[in-house]
């Protein structure tokens, strides 16, 4: 009835892709300065935006990237673009004075997407979901997903307290971190967008 193997090789590679330790520092650096109460809230949406994203391009994904015409390293290079303009905002400490809206565009963009549904998380849902055979193939994949967004959650739900431990200064070093992890992550990300693109050339 339900398929370990699939569940735990799609679990395993949105972790590594999705990356919940790694996603730690720069949900830190994007949300330091708010109230706790609204970086919970904006830990539970960004996770419920990341499972949308991921729900909706695994149940019609392939069929919504052919209406647009838009190619996987196409969307791998746009996702890099952005995540890069979020790095270098970091990196000048322009979101050091968070505005009202940020409250929920931080949340939206780029922790729910790009980040924690990114192109790869989205590429690798799509074709687990067309390789899985019948109820139980299916069943597995989406309890894979929903576990994984659980875990994302619990991960920067709890990584609060290590605002608390690291204080003001702490969070701007954090930020600088975050900032120079996340221009590293969308420098290779345009990368091998960048390569798929010549490979299929």
């Amino acid at each position: 009835m339900f398929d370990l193997a699939v569940f735990g090789s799609l679990f395993l590679t949105l972790f590594v892709i999705m990356d919940p330790p790694g996603i730690t520092p720069i949900f830190l650096a994007l949300t330091s300065g708010r109230p706790a109460k609204v970086q919970r809230r904006m830990a539970w949406q960004a996770v419920c935006v990341a499972f949308g994203v991921i729900a909706v391009f695994g149940i019609c994904g392939q069929q919504i990237l052919d209406y647009l015409h838009v190619s996987v390293p196409a969307l791998m290079i746009a996702g890099g673009l952005l995540l890069l303009l979020i790095a270098l905002d970091l990196l000048t400490g322009k979101t050091d004075e968070p505005q009202q809206t940020k409250d929920v565009n931080v949340a939206l963009v780029p922790l729910g997407m790009p980040l924690l549904a990114g192109p790869g998380a989205i590429v690798s849902v799509i074709l687990a979901v067309q390789k899985a055979d019948g109820f139980s193939g299916q069943l597995s994949v989406w309890s894979a997903i929903i576990a994984m967004h659980v875990v994302l959650w619990i991960t920067m739900r709890y990584s609060l307290v290590i605002i608390r431990v690291i204080k003001d200064g702490g969070v701007v070093l954090v930020t600088r971190l975050a900032g120079m992890m996340l221009s590293a992550i969308a420098v290779q990300q345009i990368i091998n967008g960048v390569l798929q693109v010549v490979h299929n050339a």
